[in-house]
Formats: C-alpha cells, sequence, structure tokens
C-alpha cells in the first residue's frame, strides 16, 4: 500500500503540479507563505499541490472558485502540517467556498430549558469527518493581513486536526514523544486562566472567543501560533513548547515579518 501511495503521489506532483508563475502570483500576497524559508515554501508547494487534487472545492451562493482561490486556502491550510504530513486532512474531501458570511440555524437552550431557533453569521465552520465552510471575503482579509491572531483558514483546519481524536475538544491526536498529562495540564490551566481574567473583566492577550470551550481555545491558540509566535510564547511559554511540540515548527512572527518588510520598502 505504501509503494502504491508513494507512485500516486509522484504522479500527481509531476503530472498536476501548481503552475510556478501561478504559485509565485498567488502566494506573493500572503506573509503565511513569504516569511518561510525557500525550501519551506517548497515543500508548501508540493503539499498544496497533493490538497487540491485530493479535495474538492466547491462554490455556494453563487461564487465560481477560481485556481487562485483554490490555492491560497489549500497553501494556508499546508502551513499548518508542513510536518505532520497530508495524511492528517484524511477522512474528508470537501472545502467549500461562500462570497461573505454564511447564516447557519441552530436550537438553543437557554438556562431555563427553553429552546430558541437562532441564526448566526459566520466565517468559517468544520464539520466532523464532513466539509470546511468559508467566508472568502474573511479569508482574503485574514491572509493578506494575518499578524493579528485571527486566521480564519489556520482555525478552522486546527478544528479538523482536533478532530482526529473523534471529536473537537482541543485534545488532538499527540506524537508518541509528547507527554498527555504536560499538554492537559498545560492548556487546562491557561484556559481556565483566560475565565477568570474574563470574569475579572481584565485585559486578556488572548481573543475572549478561546474561552468559548476547549476546542475553540486550541484553534485560537493556532492561529496566535501562527501568526504572532513570540507574543504567545512571552505570555505564555509552556504553552508555546506544547503546541511547538505538536506542529513540530517554530513559525516565523508575522508581526516581525511585516515589519521588515516595511523597513525594507522605505529604505
Amino acid at each position: 500500500m505504501n509503494i502504491i501511495r508513494k507512485w500516486r503521489t509522484l504522479r500527481v506532483l509531476k503530472h498536476y503540479p501548481i503552475p510556478f508563475d501561478l504559485w509565485l502570483a498567488v502566494t506573493k500576497h500572503l506573509p503565511l507563505i513569504q516569511a518561510r524559508s525557500v525550501s519551506e515554501r517548497a515543500r508548501i508547494r508540493l503539499l498544496a499541490t497533493l490538497f487540491i487534487h485530493k479535495k474538492t472545492f466547491t462554490g455556494a451562493a453563487g461564487l465560481t472558485v477560481t485556481p487562485e482561490m483554490a490555492i491560497t486556502v489549500a497553501a494556508q491550510a499546508c502551513v499548518a502540517i508542513l510536518h505532520l504530513g497530508l495524511n492528517t486532512y484524511d477522512g474528508w474531501i470537501e472545502v467549500i467556498l461562500y462570497p461573505g458570511a454564511f447564516q447557519i440555524k441552530r436550537d438553543v437552550t437557554d438556562e431555563n430549558g427553553v429552546v430558541h431557533r437562532q441564526t448566526q453569521g459566520l466565517s468559517g465552520e468544520s464539520w466532523s469527518r464532513g466539509p470546511v465552510i468559508f467566508s472568502w471575503q474573511d479569508i482574503k482579509h485574514d491572509s493578506q493581513q494575518p499578524y493579528r491572531g485571527h486566521h480564519v483558514v489556520i482555525h478552522e483546519f486546527a478544528h479538523k486536526l482536533d478532530m482526529l481524536s473523534g471529536r473537537a475538544n482541543g485534545m488532538p491526536p499527540l506524537h508518541p514523544d509528547m507527554s498527555l498529562p504536560e499538554w492537559t495540564e498545560t492548556l487546562t490551566a491557561a484556559w481556565q486562566g483566560l475565565l477568570r481574567d474574563l470574569a475579572a473583566h481584565k485585559h486578556t492577550y488572548l481573543d475572549p472567543y478561546a474561552a468559548t470551550n476547549p476546542a475553540e481555545f486550541f484553534a485560537v491558540l493556532s492561529e496566535y501560533f501562527f501568526t504572532m509566535p513570540e507574543a504567545l510564547k512571552q505570555h505564555n511559554a509552556l504553552l508555546f513548547k506544547q503546541l511547538e511540540a505538536y506542529y513540530r515548527q517554530s513559525p516565523p512572527d508575522l508581526e516581525e515579518f511585516h515589519n521588515r518588510q516595511h523597513a525594507s520598502a522605505n529604505e
């Protein structure tokens, strides 16, 4: 099976590569890619090629998905799995893009036990063993200005990694060399600290949305890890260390990259 899989992978890379000119045209606008080394960008391109070949991209509400859109999603999704492998995105096949925020209806039970039907506008959503759904408008915004701890692509694909354990609960399958007690203790302490700070109306370095539940906490942490790693490290070095061990990489800080680019342009 490994030989067959390797043969199929090589065949895709040989016959269906992302054209280099198109790759450069799209990724020059993506700091999440541009901040990487030459070798990392080359690996991301290979992973993105395979991602696009394995997944189906569907436009919703009249949106036509262009090759540029598919590359934008795939390239940034593959940053998270740069050292994890594309098989961590197995078990589902579809990426759905809406032009803007999409509406969903859900039943919500209040404290009195009364069920209400609510309509929410979302920028992204991940379904267990189902599609990943995005607002293309939000992808464009976050992709080009990702140095504030917000990145919808990273957020939703972090949920996909989390779901590999069976459900999204802030506990993705850890590597054999990682300590489950250390992961649990570190993330639980950080999450509970965030809840205490919010209850006390204190300023928090993380988006308050991270306090929603452990799954959202992990997804928001992943956004900060890939866009503001130094800030995350300064606020909680133990938390950063756990994410570094899980993702098997130390991302470049996009805010620092942006400042260097700006300074270079003004010289």
